[in-house]
C-alpha cells in the first residue's frame, strides 16, 4: 500500500493545496551529465557552424522511409519545430520559449498542438550525434528551422547560438488550469485571458486554428491571435508577418479521423522508443498522416517563400469545408487546382485557409498590413525575417550571451541593450569612500536595501531579462511601479545621482577617467546599508561589490514590456496589489505562491529564499515600510530576530481581514497584540520545509551563520545579471 502511494506521488495526491517548493530544485548542477562546471558557451564558440549548415541542408533533402518528408523537403517541419520551441514564451514570466530545449519534454511534447515534432527532433539526431556537446539540442532546433527558411529562400538576418539543454521537464506553474487539453474557456476572464497564460487552451501554443472554442469566426479570431501574440511580445506588423510568412510554407495534416491516433510520446508503448502519436490509418505516415487534423496547403509554392499565400487570401472568397478528420476549414470558390500535393506530382488541390488565416483579411487592421505587404514584397520579406529573429531569440537575453558568427550586428530594444562602459572602473578606496557617503546622504538603510532589491531583483532568468544593469528603475515605466515606491524612489534617485555627479566630477578634475554609473550607486547604497546593519547587531563583516554597471536610457527600454511584467505579489518586499483575489482553496492566487515563482526565477534555492525574507524584515525593506513581517525590536540590524519571534510559542497568530492576508500576533498571556505579519511572513512557520530551514537560524548558535548566508544569497541576486565573456 505505502509503495503504491508512493507511485501516486502521495503528497501531491493528498495534500494538493501544499504549496510546492518542487521547482527550486530542477536542473541541479549535480545531475547535469556533462557535470556541475560544463561551460556551454565556450564550447559552442569552437562549433564549426559552416558544417553544421552545410549538414542541416544535406538533412533537409535527403528522404527517411520511416518519416518521409512533405514535397520532398523537410525544411517546413524544421520550420514548425523551432517556431513551437520558441513559441510558447510569453512575457508575464519569461517562461516557455526555445532556450533551454525544454520542448523534448512533458508538457510540451505532448501538447496536441506539437503532435508530429517528435518526428523533427529524431530526424536531427544524426546531426546532434554528430556533434555532441558543442551544439545543444536547443539551439540545434531553432538553427535548423532558421537554415530551413534560407534554404527555401528567405533573406535571413542571422542567428545566434548559445542555448543550453536541461536535461529534465521544466515543472514551471502555470502551464494551465485544465485536466484535459483543447478545452475553451477555462483561462478566460471578463477582461480576456487571464495571466500569465499566453494560448487560448491547454496543449495551443496560440490559439485554435479552428476559430475560438472551435467556431469558425475569422473576426473573433482576430481578437484572439492579437490578444495572445501581444501577450508574446508582437505587435500587429510582428503577427501578420509571422502568420503570412510561416504560412508560405509547408501543409497541415488531417488524412483521417483522429480515432486512428496513439498516446502522446510519454504515454506511447515502450517500444516505440519516445515517439508518438502513432496513427494507425493505412500507412500513418506520407500521405495518411495527422497532426492538427486540418487537410491543406497554404502556397503553390510550399518550399519557396514568397508572396503566393498573400495573394491567394485576398484573391478568393472563402467558404466553410470539412476536412478528412473532421475540422472546419476553408476553400477558395471557384478556385483552379493549382496546389501541388505533397506525395504525388501528379495531384493538384484548391487553395485552403484556415480560420486564423482569414482573420488577416477579415480584421481592418491586419488586413491593412497584410496588403501592404502583398503590394512590397521585399518589405513583407524583411519584417518577417526580423520577426523571426525575435521570435526565436527573445529568450535568450541580452546579446553577451549570444555565439558564433553570424550574430546581427544590430541592437534590438527586445534585447535589454546597453551603452558601452567607456571609463575606467572605480577601485577598492572609492568603494569605500562612496560607501562613506551614501551612509551619510541621509538615505536610512531600509530605503537603501530597498532600492538596491527593487533593482536587482528585477531580473528573469527565464529569459535573462531585468537586473540592476542599467539602473531602469529609474526610468519610465519601472519609476511609476506601485512597488517601487514612486515619490520615495525619485528622491532617492535624486540623492543617489548627486552623489554620482560630484565624484565623477572630482575625477574629472584630477585628470582621471574613474566613474561610477547610478547602476552601481544603487547596488553599492544596498551592500553598503547591509554591511552597516550587519556591523550594527555586532559582526565585523565585510560586503563585497563588483563594479561595472552602466546607465541605460531612455530609448533602451521596452516600455510596453516593461509595463505588462510590473508586478502584482512581491513576497521578498511583502507586496500584494490586491488581497481580495486570495482563495485559500487555490494555492496559485496566494502571495505565498508568487514568492516561490519570483524565487524561481531568481535561481533562489530554499535556503537562500528563507535568509533573505528574514534578513529584508529585520532590515525594515518591506512594502510602504510598514511594519508587517518586521518581527524585531532592534530595528535596522541584520539579526535573526524574524525566525525567533517567528517561532516564539508565546505568540499566537490571528486573522486581521477577512482575505487572510494580515495577522496579529498576540501574547497569549497577555492578549496584547506585538506583531503583525502576512501570510508570506506565517508561511515560513507553517509549510514543513521552510519551517526546518527557519528553525535552523532561528537558533541561538546561529546568529553569525545567518549573517554570513544572507550576504552571500544578497550578493547572488544583485550580481545575475552580470555576464563575463
Amino acid at each position: 500500500m505505502i509503495e503504491k502511494r508512493y507511485r501516486k506521488r502521495w503528497i501531491v495526491q493528498w495534500w494538493p493545496n501544499r504549496l510546492d517548493l518542487k521547482i527550486l530544485k530542477q536542473n541541479c548542477p549535480d545531475f547535469h551529465p556533462y557535470g556541475g562546471n560544463f561551460d556551454y558557451l565556450k564550447e559552442v564558440r569552437e562549433l564549426d557552424v559552416d558544417s553544421v549548415i552545410k549538414d542541416l541542408k544535406k538533412l533537409m533533402k535527403t528522404p527517411q522511409d520511416w518519416w518521409p518528408p512533405d514535397f520532398g523537403h523537410y525544411g517546413p517541419l524544421f520550420v514548425r519545430l523551432a517556431w513551437h520551441s520558441a513559441g510558447s514564451y510569453r512575457i508575464f514570466d519569461g517562461r516557455g520559449g526555445a532556450r533551454n530545449g525544454s520542448i523534448r519534454f512533458p508538457p510540451r511534447i505532448n501538447w496536441p498542438d506539437n503532435i508530429g515534432l517528435d518526428k523533427a527532433i529524431r530526424l536531427l539526431w544524426p546531426i546532434k550525434k554528430k556533434y555532441g556537446k558543442k551544439l545543444s539540442w536547443a539551439d540545434l532546433m531553432i538553427l535548423a528551422g532558421t537554415i530551413a527558411l534560407e534554404d527555401m529562400g528567405v533573406k535571413i538576418i542571422g542567428f545566434g547560438l548559445g542555448r543550453e539543454d536541461i536535461y529534465e521537464p521544466d515543472e514551471s506553474p502555470d502551464w494551465g488550469p485544465e485536466e484535459e487539453m483543447l478545452v475553451a474557456g477555462e483561462r478566460f476572464e471578463e477582461s480576456g485571458l487571464r495571466e500569465p497564460y499566453s494560448a487560448t487552451e491547454m496543449g495551443l501554443i496560440y490559439v485554435n486554428p479552428a476559430g475560438p472554442g472551435g467556431v469558425p469566426d475569422p473576426k473573433l479570431s482576430a481578437q484572439e491571435i492579437r490578444s495572445v501574440f501581444a501577450k508574446m511580445g508582437m505587435n500587429d506588423e510582428e503577427t501578420v508577418a509571422l502568420i503570412a510568412g510561416g504560412h508560405s510554407f509547408g501543409k497541415c495534416h488531417g488524412a483521417s479521423s483522429d480515432k486512428y491516433l496513439g498516446a502522446d510520446p510519454t504515454s506511447s508503448p515502450i517500444e516505440q522508443q519516445g515517439l508518438g502519436w502513432d496513427f494507425k490509418y493505412k500507412t500513418g505516415k506520407g500521405p495518411d498522416t495527422f497532426t492538427s487534423g486540418f487537410e491543406l496547403t497554404w502556397s503553390p509554392t510550399p518550399t519557396k517563400f514568397a508572396i503566393h499565400y498573400l495573394k491567394l487570401l485576398f484573391e478568393y472568397d472563402w467558404e466553410i469545408e470539412t476536412s478528412p478528420a473532421g475540422k472546419p476549414q476553408w476553400v477558395a470558390k471557384d478556385a483552379p487546382e493549382i496546389i501541388p500535393d505533397a506525395h504525388d506530382p501528379n495531384k493538384k488541390h484548391k487553395p485552403r485557409m484556415l480560420t486564423t488565416d482569414l482573420a488577416l483579411r477579415y480584421d481592418e487592421n491586419y488586413a491593412k498590413i497584410a496588403k501592404r505587404f502583398l503590394e512590397n514584397p521585399a518589405e513583407f520579406e524583411r519584417v518577417f525575417a526580423r520577426a523571426w529573429f525575435k521570435l526565436t531569440h527573445r529568450d535568450m537575453g541580452p546579446k553577451a550571451y549570444y555565439a558564433g558568427p553570424y550574430v546581427p550586428k544590430e541592437d534590438f530594444v527586445w534585447q535589454d541593450p546597453l551603452p558601452a562602459r567607456d571609463y575606467e572602473l572605480i577601485d577598492n578606496e572609492d568603494i569605500e569612500e562612496l560607501k562613506r557617503r551614501i551612509l551619510n546622504s541621509g538615505l536610512t538603510v531600509s530605503q537603501l536595501v530597498y532600492t538596491a532589491w527593487s533593482s536587482a531583483s528585477t531580473y528573469r532568468n527565464s529569459d535573462r531579462r531585468g537586473g540592476a544593469n542599467g539602473a531602469r528603475i529609474r526610468l519610465y515605466p519601472m519609476n511609476r511601479w506601485e512597488v517601487n515606491h514612486p515619490e520615495d524612489l525619485k528622491k532617492i534617485i535624486n540623492t543617489f545621482e548627486k552623489i554620482q555627479q560630484n565624484f565623477n566630477d572630482e575625477q574629472e578634475r584630477k585628470g582621471s577617467n574613474k566613474k561610477v554609473s547610478v547602476a552601481d550607486l544603487i547596488v553599492l547604497g544596498g551592500c553598503a546599508a547591509v554591511e552597516y546593519a550587519a556591523n550594527k547587531a555586532g559582526f565585523d563583516v565585510s560586503v563585497s561589490f563588483i563594479p561595472g554597471r552602466v546607465d541605460a536610457s531612455q530609448e533602451h527600454i521596452e516600455v510596453e514590456f516593461y509595463k505588462k511584467i510590473e508586478p502584482r505579489a512581491d513576497g521578498f518586499r511583502n507586496y500584494l496589489k490586491d488581497p481580495s483575489l486570495i482563495d485559500e482553496g487555490d494555492i496559485y492566487t496566494t502571495p505565498e505562491y508568487y514568492l516561490i515563482d519570483r524565487a524561481n526565477l531568481l535561481k533562489l534555492t530554499v535556503p537562500e529564499i528563507v535568509v533573505l525574507v528574514g534578513g529584508l524584515r529585520a532590515l525594515g525593506a518591506v512594502y510602504e515600510y510598514k511594519k508587517y513581517g518586521v518581527l524585531t525590536k532592534n530595528y535596522g540590524s541584520l539579526t535573526n530576530d524574524f525566525f525567533v519571534n517567528l517561532l516564539d510559542m508565546n505568540i499566537e497568530w490571528r486573522a486581521r481581514d477577512q482575505y487572510r492576508y494580515l495577522f496579529d500576533g498576540i501574547n497569549r498571556k497577555t492578549g496584547e497584540k506585538i506583531w503583525t505579519a502576512t501570510r508570506v511572513d506565517l508561511i515560513f512557520g507553517h509549510h514543513d520545509e521552510l519551517r526546518a530551514v527557519a528553525e535552523v537560524y532561528a537558533s541561538d548558535d546561529a546568529r553569525y551563520k545567518f549573517v554570513e548566508d544572507f550576504i552571500k544569497a544578497w550578493n547572488k541576486v544583485m550580481n545575475l545579471d552580470i555576464f563575463h565573456t
